[in-house]
């Protein structure tokens, strides 16, 4: 992996995450990472977005991967955009060990140089007290590590005409609405001097 990149060079953004970011269920070009890649491209020319998203990926196999995936990078990001805590969150994982591998996964990547937009997920407010252990964790995280937080990754696009069949993972509208929520926030980040200076 290199250590820096030039300042002409287009952006090079890495979405790490579970099946929200790599697209389960549909086409590529519907995928989450190519949707912002392409809203990306309007102010940012040549920019790229690598989907590094695997489906049914928790906090726990997130941070097992993640070693690999870096040590295989031929050029550093310009920021990595962390997509995860979903499945845990399905799964009932321990918050405690959300938030510990959350924060080992932060860990790596600043270790490398990588800045990062940390984004959130949001449980519902049905589970109670034990909502608010979840949703708690990702402000925290991102204020002890200093980086910008999306409190919500799938803002806005929820609800009736957003799934695909499962009634779980969202359709290409979805997605697109995902994409140009976040685009903000990206180009915040990439606009940072840690970013401007990776």
């Amino acid at each position: 992996m290199s250590v820096a990149r030039a300042s002409d060079v287009a952006p090079f953004i890495l979405a790490f995450g579970d099946s929200l970011t790599s697209g389960h269920g549909l086409a590529a070009a519907d995928s989450f990472p190519a949707q912002l890649e392409a809203l990306l491209r309007a102010t940012h020319p040549g920019a790229y977005v690598r989907n590094a998203g695997v489906s049914g990926d928790t906090t726990a196999s997130g941070l097992a991967r993640l070693p690999r995936l870096l040590s295989r990078l031929d050029r550093r990001p310009d920021l990595a955009i962390v997509e995860l805590g979903a499945n845990d969150m399905l799964r009932f994982v321990d918050p405690q060990q959300i938030r510990r591998n959350l924060d080992a996964i932060l860990d790596q990547f600043a270790s490398c140089g990588i800045p990062v937009l940390l984004a959130g997920m949001m449980a519902p407010l049905l589970l109670g007290s034990l909502a608010n252990r979840l949703n708690a964790i990702y402000p925290d995280l991102a204020a002890k590590h200093g980086v910008p937080l999306y409190p919500f990754f799938l803002n806005g696009a929820i609800g009736q005409g957003l799934s695909l069949r499962d009634g779980i993972h969202p359709n290409a509208r979805a997605m697109g609405i995902v994409a140009r929520g976040i685009l903000p926030a990206v180009v915040a980040a990439l606009a940072t001097p840690a970013a401007a200076a990776a």
